[in-house]
């Protein structure tokens, strides 16, 4: 009797779309850049964009009416501030140190005329920022994707449920209903992502050409050089500390991570992020809450790219700048990068205010312009890494025990099963 093939899981065939499209991009640029081919990579995008509203609110509303406790969430939400501050100031940190040792951009001539950079060159302002994060109107944030403001309007009914006790038990069992439909509406989904990550590599590929990875080359391998460090040495610390159990976290993330990374899309990796995570033993209200709040507030791969880019700008521009104003340039982007994940290309908008405050040559940005696309899968997946380690972190704060024996019995083993 032979031996039952097994069928490649969905992780296989992501990856393999994913070569497939760089392979397309590069070799046929003609048939990436064509309009049919990003048309089926957004496809796939707005799908996933359809599920973050319904899910976020139903699984963190749950949650929080679950524990029966504001003072639980309260706690949970401080515990997650402190850990987003820490390793964003590692970030940022890490990544001036990078850029000091490698100096990518010495030698290079940079024209000190700002030009049509592309983006806005005003940073978001604390009070804009403040405003912001509390919505006027929860189907406008919903309509928008604004997932920090879904988060607070969530949070805020979840301890209003729980508050009224027993009368509000209807609509806490809808929200259970509503948070399992958006799980298998997820799986059906994810039927989809390997057209979606394949269309959406050829597309940047064939519209921008591996020849984007030449001009910029050292910076490019310095950010991922640099990042590679964050994850396995900061992240590695950080899991070894917490006694988070690295196998069942690594089959957790890995079909977000490579989604995140293929899209350049924290969002078309949220929704699986957020089932996994919950698979692994994380409980719901602390997956609801720390996942979609991080993507605010603990951007570790985008601030360790703000603080390189930068300091690459000053390089290449011929602009020295002493340690305090490198520290004062850390201290600027800490605070400015929080509460921006809405906003279309965010690190470039950021980075554009931050030369402008600093007085570097504006013309920075649309040099980084030509290899963002690369540069931004790299920083968008090592977001949403640092986000699920940030929920495993909360949850063994609060005391709850991992599954060691963690599987994937997610859409990705469902696909292949």
């Amino acid at each position: 009797m032979g031996r039952k093939v097994k069928r490649p899981s969905l992780t296989a065939w992501i990856f393999l779309a994913m070569l497939l499209g760089v392979t397309v991009g590069a070799l046929f640029p003609n048939v990436g850049k064509a309009d049919w081919m990003a048309a089926l990579a957004n496809v796939f995008l707005r799908l996933i964009k359809s599920i973050i509203a319904p899910l976020i609110f139903g699984t963190l509303v749950y949650g929080i009416a679950g524990t029966g406790s504001v003072k639980t969430m309260g706690r949970i939400g401080i515990k997650a501030i402190v850990y987003f501050e820490v390793l964003t100031t590692i970030a940022l940190v890490l990544g001036l140190g990078a850029v000091n040792l490698v100096r990518p951009g010495a030698g290079m001539t940079l024209e000190r005329s700002a030009g049509e950079v592309g983006v806005s060159q005003a940073g978001p302002t604390f009070q804009g920022t403040l405003e912001h994060t509390f919505p006027a109107s929860v189907i406008d944030a919903m309509a928008k994707g604004d997932v920090l403001q879904i988060v607070v309007f969530s949070f805020l009914f979840g301890a209003a449920c729980a508050a009224i006790g027993s009368k509000a038990a209807p609509v806490v069992t809808f929200c259970k209903s509503l948070s399992e439909v958006m799980f298998r509406y997820t799986k059906y989904v994810m039927y989809l992502a390997p057209i979606g990550v394949g269309a959406a590599m050829a597309s940047t590929i064939g519209s921008k050409g591996l020849g984007v990875l030449l001009g910029l080359g050292k910076l490019v391998l310095t950010l991922y050089g640099t990042l590679l460090i964050f994850i396995f040495v900061v992240l590695g610390a950080v899991a070894l500390i917490a006694r988070i159990p690295l196998g069942p976290f690594v089959r957790a993330v890995r079909e977000p991570f490579i989604i995140a990374f293929s899209t350049a899309s924290s969002e078309a990796a949220l929704p699986l992020a957020l089932e996994n995570m919950e698979l692994m033993g994380v409980p719901a209200h602390i997956v609801a809450f720390v996942l979609p709040t991080g993507y605010s507030f603990n951007l570790d791969g985008s601030t360790l790219y703000l603080s390189m880019a930068s300091l690459f700008v000053a390089q290449a521009a011929g602009v020295h700048m002493a340690l305090s104003q490198q520290l004062m340039m850390m201290l600027t982007l800490m605070l400015t990068s929080k509460g921006v994940a809405a906003v279309p290309r965010a690190s470039l908008v950021i980075l554009a205010g931050t030369l402008a405050t600093f007085g570097l040559p504006l013309s920075g940005v649309a040099l980084l312009l030509g290899a963002d696309a690369v540069m931004d899968m790299a920083r968008t997946s090592v977001n949403l890494l640092g986000n699920c380690m940030a929920t495993a972190v909360v949850a063994r704060w609060e005391g709850v025990e991992l599954s060691t024996t963690a599987h994937s019995e997610q859409p990705a083993a469902q696909v292949s099963s």
